[in-house]
């Protein structure tokens, strides 16, 4: 049987793919930085472990590991020298990141990787599976689609990961591609999109659906905008956030994505998705994508999640709906 490792396991996400991954029967192995926390994880789920720094990984560390799934953030330190490794022994690459330099390192790594037979698979959770699917189920609403714009909805408080993490996108500046290149637009006006319940202002962002919308659809103008409610984007010291929200608030709020398809007569075609909060569906949806690829469904090379899963990926996660307009 091929063995899944999940590095970054006693994370916030972790922790609950770790718990998933083991229900659904995959042979598994846990990994990160401290024997302290992977420890007790690993004796209640009955499971191997490994400890290891992402700066510091080794062939050894990765041995009889087919896939690794990487959920620690924030990913502008880890996801390189984890990929690097994993294309050096074979293993499989996939992770959680919005972060869009993620992405843009994966375009970088596609030609070794794909000599070493190794895919890179980053964003196989709640961003950007969601909007990437429902980039190409949209475009596939037109005759010849010409742009794509993005609309992501943040509802309800944030994990510490996740803060970290958008700050690393704030912090890449705003982008946009434009005739197929990702070029820099810091005078990207902000717009209104509707969710479904009326016109939400958004604000551009770079989330990975720069790279994975370009990369799944072909469609050459792309911008990505979120919406952020008042209150949801915490400030000051992240260290001292919560690990992330509880149950109870990730049942209060539901997580939705707009796209809309420009085609070349000027006719537009809009699509919203609304899934479980973006905390459930992350483990559960990179804990499927990290099944399949185990199962065999891969390509070498810098992959995305609809590309390498189809446009019904998204919806494998139980409540997640599409609606067209």
């Amino acid at each position: 049987m091929k063995t899944l490792m999940i590095y970054g396991a006693t994370g916030y996400t972790g922790r609950m793919a770790a718990q998933h991954a083991k229900a659904v029967g995959l042979d598994l192995i846990l990994a990160g930085r401290s024997a302290d926390r992977l420890a007790p994880l690993a004796a209640e789920l009955e499971l191997p472990f490994r400890v290891f720094g992402a700066e510091g990984v080794t062939a050894d560390a990765l041995d009889g590991i087919s896939v690794l799934l990487n959920f620690a953030g924030p990913f502008a330190y880890t996801a390189e020298p984890l990929m690097r490794a994993c294309i050096g022994t074979g293993v499989d690459y996939l992770d959680i990141t919005a972060e869009i330099n993620v992405y843009r390192l994966a375009e970088s790594l596609n030609l070794e990787a794909a000599q070493a037979g190794v895919m890179l698979l980053p964003g196989v959770g709640w961003d950007v599976v969601p909007t990437d699917c429902l980039a190409l189920h949209v475009a596939a609403r037109v005759e010849q689609p010409q742009s794509l714009n993005l609309a992501l909805q943040v509802a309800g408080p944030m994990s510490r990961g996740s803060a970290s993490s958008v700050s690393e996108i704030i912090g890449a500046g705003v982008l946009a591609r434009i005739e197929g290149e990702l070029v820099a637009a810091p005078d990207q006006p902000p717009r209104e999109f509707d969710f479904g319940a009326g016109p939400k202002l958004c604000v551009p962002l770079s989330f990975g659906d720069l790279v994975t919308g370009w990369r799944s659809t072909g469609i050459p103008n792309i911008a990505v905008y979120v919406h952020i409610p008042d209150a949801a984007f915490p400030e000051g010291d992240l260290s001292l956030l919560p690990e992330g929200p509880n149950e109870e608030q990730r049942l209060a709020h539901r997580a939705l994505a707009v796209a809309e398809v420009v085609d070349a007569d000027g006719s537009v075609a809009r699509s919203v998705i609304e899934t479980v909060n973006g905390y459930t569906y992350t483990p559960l949806a990179a804990v499927e994508a990290a099944r399949r690829v185990l199962s065999g469904e891969r390509r070498a090379g810098f992959e995305t999640p609809a590309h390498l899963l189809g446009v019904g990926f998204a919806e494998t996660v139980a409540g997640t709906t599409i609606t067209d307009f």
